[in-house]
């Protein structure tokens, strides 16, 4: 049982932090669930991290719900997302009743202004973490090259760039094991 309350708890903590999207926890996770709890590794974490992209739904409680199964399986997968939403729904029910009164206040403002900027830092935090885990060789680098001008610089969507960089992945795998 102490094992789901955890799961719930720490997922409890890292969903507040998923203001500014999904990316904002990525180095909160990465710390609690690689470093400090042992649950998965950091290739585990990017792995459900891109899965959890490219699936319907909340990248957040995507991958808490891939987390939580690995840890615990279904009754885990439950927990984990539950504490992810918890206290988002807690925030946002306490906003919805005071917010009209106080969005007026040039206070509140500013404090939105530092969130904010401090959402785009680990943004920026979790795509460097990202980029040093998953660009390692000449390949992965010109992947990142080309899905970063199609995706900067067209209107494409990005299921069908993240669906050509696996099946791109999975052929240089193969090419790179024959010729072992």
């Amino acid at each position: 049982m102490r094992d789901y309350l955890d799961l719930f708890l720490i997922f409890a903590r890292i969903g507040p932090v998923t203001f500014g999207g999904g990316y904002a926890m990525l180095p909160i996770l990465q710390k609690e669930i690689v470093e400090n709890r042992g649950w998965a590794s950091d290739e585990e974490i990017m792995d459900y991290y891109a899965i959890s992209q490219c699936t319907p739904g909340i990248i957040a409680i995507n991958t808490s719900i891939f987390i939580g199964y690995k840890c615990k399986k279904e009754l885990g997968a439950l927990c984990a997302a539950l504490g992810m939403v918890f206290p988002s729904i807690v925030i946002i029910l306490l906003i919805a009743m005071f917010l009209s009164n106080i969005m007026a206040y040039p206070i509140v403002q500013q404090a939105f202004k530092g969130v904010r900027v401090a959402v785009g830092v680990l943004v920026v935090n979790a795509t460097v973490t990202l980029f040093k885990k998953g660009v390692v060789d000449v390949s992965t680098f010109i992947i990142f090259g080309v899905v970063f001008i199609i995706l900067m610089f067209s209107s494409v969507s990005p299921i069908p760039v993240v669906v050509g960089s696996a099946i791109i992945g999975i052929i240089l795998k193969v090419r790179k094991e024959k010729v072992s």
